[in-house]
């Protein structure tokens, strides 16, 4: 992937460095929210607060919610055009070195397998540089940046979002283990089915003069039903993945608001304000810890399109 990568035009590295900083801006915006729950918390819990301080709150939060929405805008018009000007390029220069192939190099190559390295495979490629520029840059940031942002509130709570986080890696790490070898299968069936159908196409009048239409048909079915039957295994590995992350997520804030309660009972009833603070603590870290969770989740629908592209990669380097 990262050779193929390095044939970017000048154009689209421009495209993707101001993406990135774009989606830096859009982390800041994002994690500068829980700040300002904190505040807007300790209001709401401190009697004599007044109105406008409050307003002037849900002002700020509203303001940085918008700049984040812009900046995603911004970012996903940049990302398919990099991610489209990008395929043309690689498009173009496999083409033009397939058309000065020799004939001892095109025997390397089935003709049906060289459509798809110019088409299929470059699609491939083509969505995971769109989404990857938004997610792939966007998910560590933010994972890292929350995490530094919640390590000096309570160790407690740190260890908890750190065994979720651990068990979700192991998760995911295992789906790409047991889905790559199968993508490589599929692009290699791809290729079986691009040929069956061009023989057919081809000999179409021969196929009609012998009334061969059902042994073509049954000529077909055999690796249209290998790509079905290895694209549900790798899908019905995919659909475990969101339901492992949403129970992970939602069991993570359960288990902060579970030890939270459990620290904040600890705290003598005379110190409202400690327990005030360490409420508001808790609200905050849940909502960081939320973030971290999200992070993964992005990398996940990456991780989803990733060992395909890798394939694709592969191929198209060939």
């Amino acid at each position: 992937m990262i050779k193929l990568l390095k044939k970017m035009g000048k154009r689209e590295v421009l495209m993707a460095v101001l993406c990135a900083l774009l989606v830096l801006g859009q982390v800041y915006f994002d994690l500068t929210l829980p700040d300002y729950m904190t505040d807007l918390t300790m209001m709401l819990n401190t009697a004599g607060s007044e109105t406008s301080d409050i307003l002037n709150v849900g002002l700020k939060m509203l303001g940085c919610t918008l700049a984040s929405a812009a900046l995603a805008i911004g970012c996903g018009y940049l990302s398919a055009k990099t991610a489209s000007g990008f395929s043309y390029t690689v498009r173009e220069k496999l083409f033009n070195h397939v058309m000065d192939m020799g004939s001892e190099e095109m025997q390397d190559f089935s003709i049906p397998s060289l459509i798809t390295r110019t088409t299929n495979d470059i699609t491939q490629i083509q969505m995971i540089v769109s989404m990857g520029l938004q997610m792939i840059i966007k998910s560590p940031i933010m994972a890292v940046w929350a995490v530094i942002k919640i390590l000096g509130k309570s160790w407690e709570l740190s260890a908890v979002t750190a065994a979720f986080v651990v068990v979700i890696c192991v998760f995911v790490l295992a789906v790409m283990a047991t889905c790559i070898p199968r993508f490589r299968i599929v692009q290699k069936l791809t290729d079986k089915i691009n040929r069956v159908a061009r023989e057919n196409l081809t000999g179409i009048n021969v196929v009609h003069a012998f009334n061969a239409e059902k042994y073509q048909n049954d000529k077909f079915d055999v690796p249209s039903k290998d790509m079905m039957n290895t694209q549900l295994k790798n899908q019905r590995m995919f659909a475990l993945m969101m339901p492992v992350m949403n129970i992970g997520m939602n069991g993570l804030t359960l288990a902060i608001y579970w030890l939270g309660a459990v620290l904040i009972q600890q705290i003598a009833l005379t110190a409202v304000q400690d327990r005030i603070e360490l409420f508001s603590n808790v609200v905050v870290f849940s909502t960081y810890a939320t973030y971290v969770v999200m992070s993964f989740m992005m990398l996940v629908m990456i991780f989803m399109m990733l060992p395909a592209a890798q394939v694709s990669a592969e191929r198209i380097n060939e």
